[in-house]
């Protein structure tokens, strides 16, 4: 019979094959879920609809998942906290990278990177003040402009992350599915460092406490409809003419 047993890898494939981890879950999860929540806030944003009971409880998500991705930022993961992405000396570094069409791989948020997460979610923190406090068409205004503003830089962000892919081979999209990259690409980098001992306990009791403070001030915070008389301002989050939260 003939062997079908099959070729042992060479070396070269098995290190390959090799991944580090660099992506902690919950972090992951986070990013799709924000991603999930600002596309619903983008089309129930219009009366008409058929998603518009679901705009007010979207921004209301969109604020839990961002206390959570603040405290994350402290104790989450490696590559998932502040100190290690945010480092503005780097920048300059990078894009003369750039400019050579060779940039550097760096194995969690690049320079830029880090400057453009932090403008996201700065962004989308004003959408849900702004339409937590809006009260009027000076409000509505600026809902509406930093809504604008977000599909800017949603945009942008995803051009950059296929750019960066492309010009570094490292599968940045793939990164944050699998939380995994090619051990060959970052040679002499390890898996990255878990999140802290108490992260988990620490992050749910921040997602719960934020919850349970927008029931307070809105008890249908999270029922899809409850808003949707334009005329009630006791109800937390509106929903601008074409804005999102």
């Amino acid at each position: 019979m003939p062997n079908l047993s099959m070729p042992p890898l060479s070396s070269a494939a098995i290190k390959a094959n090799a991944r580090i981890r660099v992506w902690d879950l919950p972090v992951r999860l986070f990013h799709w879920l924000l991603v999930a929540t600002v596309l619903v806030a983008f089309l129930s944003s219009e009366e008409d609809s058929a998603l518009a009971p679901w705009h007010v409880p979207a921004g209301w998500v969109a604020a839990v998942l961002l206390i959570f991705r603040i405290v994350w930022g402290f104790v989450g993961g490696e590559h998932a906290r502040f100190v290690d992405f945010l480092k503005p000396t780097k920048i300059a570094h990078h894009l003369g990278g750039l400019v050579r069409g060779k940039p550097d791989r760096s194995v969690g948020h690049n320079a830029l990177g880090a400057l453009a997460i932090i403008a996201l979610l700065g962004t989308v923190a004003g959408l849900v003040y702004t339409g937590a406090t809006m009260r009027g068409e000076a409000e509505g205004g600026l809902h509406e402009t930093l809504a604008n503003g977000l599909l800017a830089l949603v945009a942008l962000h995803v051009v950059a992350v296929i750019a960066m892919s492309l010009l570094t081979r490292d599968n940045l999209i793939g990164a944050f599915i699998t939380g995994t990259k090619r051990a060959d690409l970052h040679p002499g980098i390890g898996d990255a460092r878990p999140p802290a001992s108490l992260a988990l306990p620490i992050a749910a009791v921040a997602i719960a406490g934020t919850t349970y403070g927008v029931t307070l001030n809105d008890p249908l915070a999270f029922t899809p409809g409850a808003h949707a008389d334009a005329g009630d301002r006791n109800g937390g989050v509106e929903r601008g003419e074409h804005g999102d939260d």
